[in-house]
């Protein structure tokens, strides 16, 4: 079972994780970069912001880049996936990018990751939803730790909706 873990959207919070990589998401359209990308951005003095100017990191759907995190950030590497334009976010954008995210961890063969859900650092998807569609991307043999960067009140319905799935997972086990 996934090991949800959680972290506020703050960079001292941040630098007491234990955790090898950090994943932000950037939408295609917007500048300077927001969400938990824009906190990484300034701590690494603008190179986020200076790959998006330089066309290295574009914010398409699908696109994740990897970036060295280290000595200004206590994780090895800095993950950002575009998200597109944002008028265009959608549910069908929030699983492909997810699923983009959850296999580029499991091949970078990562234990501990923070992640940034798609669409949540500016809280444009739904937070009981994208907890819905994480439960079901992730696999049932994933016993990875993810922190996911929320605040304390989607904190608590992530915390609850995932605790009445593991219930109910349980009865049917139980039943089947």
């Amino acid at each position: 079972m996934l090991d949800l873990r959680f972290v506020a959207p703050d960079l001292r919070r941040l630098d007491e994780v234990s955790a090898e990589v950090v994943v932000g998401c950037i939408y295609k359209d917007e500048r300077p970069l927001g969400g938990l990308s824009g906190l990484l951005d300034w701590r690494l003095s603008g190179r986020l912001s200076r790959l998006a100017r330089d066309g290295f990191l574009v914010g398409d759907v699908g696109e994740v880049l990897a970036v060295p995190a280290r000595p200004r950030l206590p994780f090895d590497k800095v993950l950002v996936a575009g998200l597109g334009v944002r008028a265009s976010f959608d549910e069908a954008v929030f699983r492909r990018v997810l699923e983009r995210v959850l296999d580029t961890l499991a091949g970078l063969s990562v234990k501990k990751a923070v992640v940034e859900l798609p669409g949540r650092g500016d809280g444009t998807f739904d937070v009981d939803r994208a907890t819905e569609i994480l439960l079901d991307l992730a696999r049932d043999d994933v016993h990875d730790a993810l922190a996911l960067v929320e605040d304390p009140e989607s904190q608590r319905r992530i915390e609850k909706f995932a605790g009445e799935r593991r219930r109910s997972a349980r009865r049917s086990q139980h039943h089947g």
